[in-house]
């Protein structure tokens, strides 16, 4: 599911949301998740997963193409989690 189809089933769900409500309230969302990973910060959404962040430390790494060694430094990366309702919802289709 992409974002403008999850919008787009808001909006038909929900009848008395317009799709530029949907929308906006989609985007005020995922922009307060993003917000909340930028400064570090865990999210839990109960019955659903959480999401965090993953520490990947510095390495040395190699250029496929060419086999020199090459610096990648370290990073955080997104991590998401399943919740358990959501596992067994999934387990049961």
């Amino acid at each position: 599911m992409t974002k403008s189809e999850l919008i787009a089933r808001l909006a038909t769900r929900y009848s008395q949301l317009v799709a530029k409500d949907a929308e906006f309230t989609v985007k005020m969302i995922l922009d307060a998740m993003t917000q909340s990973l930028v400064k570090g910060q865990r999210i839990e959404i109960r019955g659903f997963g959480s999401f965090g962040l993953n520490h990947r430390p510095a390495r040395v790494g190699r250029n496929p193409k060419s086999g020199e060694r090459v610096h990648v430094p370290e990073k955080f990366v997104p991590h998401f989690k399943a919740g358990k309702e959501l596992r067994e919802r999934v387990d049961q289709k």
